[in-house]
């Protein structure tokens, strides 16, 4: 029988897990409390079938992973609000207060969604086409500007992310990242699920989430080289209407590396694995332990339940 593919991921001091409508996070407390959240969803690519095809349903899923990871940040990031000093609601928030009344967190998830997708666009496309039409002058005609315009980008990805990684807190959440990945690559080896187990496994997997950003980059050089448009604005244009069908063949390349294993995948899927040593760390036991507990919650039937409990350490 074959096993549920299992995916995470991490966040302010716990990890979340995903199988199929089930996800669990999570989060160690100061007072060494585990505070596991459980909740269902059922894909849109479930629901719909036209969303379900290939090359389409890899941008539903990029939208509704952002989505549930926004859900999952802020549960985590309010619960340590709680633990640490109690700050006053900022006039912004009194007026979605006022304004949303019970359904403010989602406006606010909302806003939070939107705001990241346009700093995601003008840093990784925006900026990138900027700088490549500044250089325009100097470079070769023909597509040579759109290469340049990928070579910025990856640039710029590599420098953002070692940017972060010396952040303290994003240290701590790049070790639940490795915890997460130890714990499913423990699983899908067939050894128990134990945290000496786990421990010994490889902080590395191919389906992870830094290999899907760099897949998006590495497609977006081709697929944008191919459309060879000279004009600025133009070229903006032709970056966000190409943009979901550069997430759904990302995606599809994504779910090919994750159920082969040969030497010709493990080559294309090896930039992105390389720059998981600088997202994940090596985890302690308490943060294996961690992840652990969030796994087991969806992989086994007979311990699901609707509404969030604390459990002790």
């Amino acid at each position: 029988m074959e096993r549920p593919s299992i995916g995470g991921q991490a966040v302010i001091e716990g990890v979340m897990m995903r199988n199929n409508e089930k996800y669990a996070t999570a989060v160690r407390t100061s007072d060494k409390k585990i505070v596991l959240d459980k909740r269902e969803y059922v894909s849109l690519t479930k629901r719909y079938k036209v969303l379900g095809l290939p090359l389409v349903r890899g941008g539903v899923a990029f939208l509704e992973s952002m989505v549930i990871g926004m859900k999952i940040l802020t549960f985590s990031a309010e619960f340590f609000e709680v633990e640490g000093e109690e700050q006053a609601p900022s006039k912004f928030e009194k007026f979605l207060e006022a304004k949303f009344g019970d359904r403010m967190n989602d406006i606010i998830i909302v806003i939070s969604m939107v705001l990241a997708l346009a700093l995601s666009i003008g840093l990784f496309f925006i900026v990138p086409a900027f700088l490549s039409q500044i250089m325009g002058s100097f470079l070769p005609e023909g597509r040579w500007m759109n290469l340049m315009d990928g070579i910025i980008r990856i640039l710029i990805l590599i420098g953002y992310i070692f940017l972060i990684s010396r952040m303290k807190d994003i240290q701590r959440v790049f070790e639940y990242h490795g915890a997460e990945h130890k714990t499913i690559n423990c699983y899908e080896s067939g050894d128990e699920i134990t945290i000496e187990n786990v421990m010994k496994h490889s902080r590395f997997h191919k389906r992870c989430g830094t290999n899907f950003i760099f897949i998006i980059v590495t497609v977006s050089i081709v697929v944008l080289t191919i459309i060879n448009v000279q004009t600025f604005w133009l070229r903006i244009g032709v970056r966000l209407l190409a943009l979901p069908l550069i997430a759904g063949i990302s995606y599809e390349l994504l779910k090919i590396f994750g159920k082969f294993d040969n030497g010709l995948i493990n080559l294309f899927a090896s930039p992105g694995m390389a720059l998981q040593r600088i997202t994940t760390s090596e985890p302690d036991a308490s943060q294996v332990e961690i992840a652990i507990t969030a796994f087991m919650n969806v992989l086994e039937e007979d311990t699901w339940k609707d509404e969030p409990i604390d459990e002790p350490a």
